[in-house]
């Protein structure tokens, strides 16, 4: 699990290609401890919940989405 004091030194990013620039988007972040873990939550509510996800985990992710794998078609 995760702490407040790991969380307060996680250096938040938000993509420029959010739609809003009130911060509807997801936060994600290098927890900054020398894992190499990233944590991810929403920009809206940057109390509630945290996912963490290992180097690897969050290197495969990217590794997705930068091949299309996340190219969901829109209705």
């Amino acid at each position: 699990m995760i702490t407040r004091e790991e969380l307060a030194n996680v250096a938040w990013h938000i993509s420029t290609r959010s739609p809003d620039a009130g911060g509807q988007c997801v936060e994600a972040g290098p927890l900054g401890d020398g894992s190499g873990r990233v944590a991810v939550r929403h920009s809206r509510r940057p109390d509630a919940e945290v996912i963490v996800y290992s180097r690897a985990e969050w290197e495969a992710f990217v590794g997705g989405v930068k091949d299309g794998e996340f190219d969901f078609p829109v209705p």
